[in-house]
């Protein structure tokens, strides 16, 4: 099995390693780090009984694709960052590979500010997770290698990335709209999938293949 490339590697240590933090910590990460929704900060109880006044804060924006909400979560993230994130990054390079992962998380926060300010403007909850730049990844695999055969839970044979990677995100958006799932930022997904679609688009024009 070829070695993974640096910052992929790099991703999977610091996402475990503050997973391992989260644990350790309590609340404290979630309370500070997660992404809140944009307005007034408001008082939360923590989980040691204690109040603190948390809410929306810059850093955020990619301090949230750190945190994870369980072993289930993160396993999956990884799961697929081990899978898609080394090919994308040997494609790429490592420093375009590195800007392109943080400006999917970036724009699924973005979508997921704009989605709960827009339809869910009286709730308060904190968003987290590696989903978005995860997403982000699934898009660019299925551009860059759209012959290469993927496998899905529910399908029993090995499907081209290209129509697999369409059927999620057709799915993303089926379950966004109709909130049949609830709990998962479905439309943060989507946000770092469009801005991982913009960002390829954008460089193939210039000639951008893999390698």
């Amino acid at each position: 099995m070829p070695q993974l490339p640096l910052v992929t590697r790099l991703l999977l240590i610091a996402n475990v390693l503050v997973y391992g933090l989260q644990k350790l910590s309590g609340d404290v990460l979630l309370a500070h780090f997660a992404l809140w929704p944009l307005g007034s900060h408001q008082p939360v109880q923590m989980g040691d009984g204690s109040v603190a006044v948390i809410g929306f804060e810059p850093w955020q924006l990619i301090s949230y694709g750190f945190l994870h909400g369980g072993v289930p979560h993160i396993a999956f993230n990884m799961l697929a960052l081990w899978m898609f994130g080394g090919p994308v990054e040997n494609a790429l390079g490592a420093r375009r590979y590195t800007f392109y992962y943080f400006a999917c998380v970036l724009g699924a926060a973005v979508a997921q500010l704009a989605t709960i300010a827009m339809f869910q403007p009286g709730d308060f909850y904190p968003t987290l997770g590696a989903s978005g730049g995860v997403f982000g990844l699934l898009l660019a695999f299925a551009i860059l290698y759209p012959q290469a055969k993927v496998f899905l839970f529910f399908v029993p044979v090995p499907v081209p990335a290209r129509i697999a990677v369409v059927g999620y995100m057709i799915l993303e958006l089926f379950l966004g709209v109709t909130g049949s799932q609830a709990g998962v930022a479905h439309f943060a997904h989507l946000g770092g999938a469009i801005v991982g679609f913009a960002l390829i688009q954008y460089w193939r024009s210039g000639r951008l293949r893999p390698r």
